[in-house]
């Protein structure tokens, strides 16, 4: 009969390596799943196959290229809330600017305000000394532009068509060939001093579009009623000429540098502003189409429609209302035309941007004209992107300076060279 052992219960550490041996045939077994991962139903009624359809979809958008990811953001056609950049509802730039996530700052950024202690806001012709303040501009140059401001506006006061025109067309016929013709003799003039001007594509009349989403709502009515969807715009922008440049403006502030700034809340629903839905074609459109190299935004420029009189508005004591109108106006085009040139990058909700774009406005009515610079930080804007997105686009943006009192004997009155000093300032800007 053989003899029992017994062993101890504390095992000593020169035992054979069994106690620390790794069974690599049983840990690849159980690494290794028997049967394919449990995924939602693509066509059933739940949250969880909608979640798994947003999923493909967002997956899909990433892995294709500019061309097809633009034309699978904009496919599904829903009704949504047309933005009119040249709006007469009151307060439109706290709408506007919650809808785009922009923060107004008031004034211009630092690079157009350095040598401005001489000039200020003041009307009038400044000492020659002044005119140093331009830069890359010498006093002869600057004279030359002066003179030539000079020429456009007498030309357009003594030469322009005497006939009364079409109704709600008096802007058009009279003051838009002064600033078409403002616009090129600058850029003509300029292109020695800034080198992207020789090769910048100079639209008239163009055509800006950009469709984004922001905020949700629920579905009061219909087959959908009950459901969530989020909240949709379309900006369908016609700037009297633009400018596009092959490279891109450097920025007016850093990306971490919005992260503080204030955007307005509104509570409201977008029809209470008032603003109406539309179901049309989705646009998104930078004024060119992809293969063209001019592909970035440097300056727009608006002219006001008819129905805008500061006179007629002091009358009906909406006084408050005059800048608001053109804040709007800047806001609103200059967001689309930013947010097209991103598109155009590649970059989209669910892509942000890692760098920002930045354009330029002037909007006049032949005598005042207001100044806007925008910061494009971000497209993230939808509620699934927007929950943790500290970044906030910027808005520059002075208020109106008139150019020139009167034309009198031939001469122009009381010409403002600050204006002309912000004019050139504006085409001079370059990375």
């Amino acid at each position: 009969m053989a003899a029992r052992t017994r062993l101890p219960l504390l095992f000593p550490k020169n035992l054979p390596p069994f106690r620390n041996q790794r069974l690599v045939q049983t840990e690849a077994a159980a690494k290794d799943p028997a049967y394919p991962p449990i995924v939602p139903s693509r066509t059933a009624k739940s949250k969880s196959a909608l979640r798994r359809q947003v999923e493909e979809h967002v997956q899909k958008v990433r892995a294709s290229p500019v061309e097809e990811k633009l034309a699978l953001i904009t496919r599904i056609q829903r009704q949504k809330f047309v933005v009119y950049p040249q709006t007469f509802a009151r307060d439109a730039d706290r709408w506007y600017q919650h809808f785009t996530k922009t923060a107004y700052i008031p004034g211009l950024p630092e690079k157009f305000t350095r040598g401005q202690e001489h000039t200020g806001g003041e009307e009038g012709s400044p000492p020659a000394a002044a005119q140093t303040t331009v830069p890359g501009i010498e006093n002869d140059a600057f004279a030359d532009i002066r003179s030539l401001i000079s020429r456009v506006i007498l030309q357009e006061h003594w030469y322009q068509k005497k006939r009364r025109p079409f109704l709600f067309r008096e802007q058009e016929h009279m003051v838009g060939p002064l600033l078409r013709n403002l616009v090129s003799g600058l850029t003509y003039s300029l292109a020695k001093y800034n080198p992207l001007l020789p090769l910048c594509s100079l639209d008239v009349n163009p055509q800006v579009n950009f469709y984004w989403s922001r905020g949700q709502r629920i579905i009061p009515r219909g087959h959908r009623s009950g459901r969530l969807e989020p909240t949709r715009f379309q900006i369908d922008d016609h700037p009297h000429t633009q400018i596009r440049i092959t490279q891109q403006l450097p920025e007016f502030a850093p990306l971490e540098a919005s992260y503080d700034a204030e955007v307005p809340e509104i509570t409201l629903a977008p029809n209470l502003m008032p603003m109406f839905r539309r179901q049309y074609d989705n646009n998104i459109f930078t004024g060119s189409k992809l293969p063209d190299p001019a592909r970035y935004g440097h300056t727009q420029f608006h002219l006001v429609p008819d129905r805008y009189h500061r006179d007629r508005m002091a009358r009906q004591q909406q006084s408050d209302q005059v800048e608001v109108f053109l804040r709007a106006n800047g806001l609103a085009s200059l967001f689309a035309w930013t947010g097209a040139q991103a598109m155009y990058q590649g970059f989209w909700n669910y892509e942000d941007v890692t760098r920002p774009f930045v354009s330029q406005a002037v909007i006049t009515d032949g005598h005042f004209f207001s100044f806007f610079c925008y910061q494009l930080n971000t497209v993230a804007l939808s509620v699934e992107t927007d929950a943790n997105n500290p970044r906030k686009n910027l808005l520059w943006g002075t208020e109106s300076l008139r150019l020139y009192e009167s034309v009198q004997d031939g001469e122009v009155v009381g010409l403002n060279d600050s204006v002309i000093k912000l004019l050139v300032q504006f085409l001079m800007n370059q990375p």
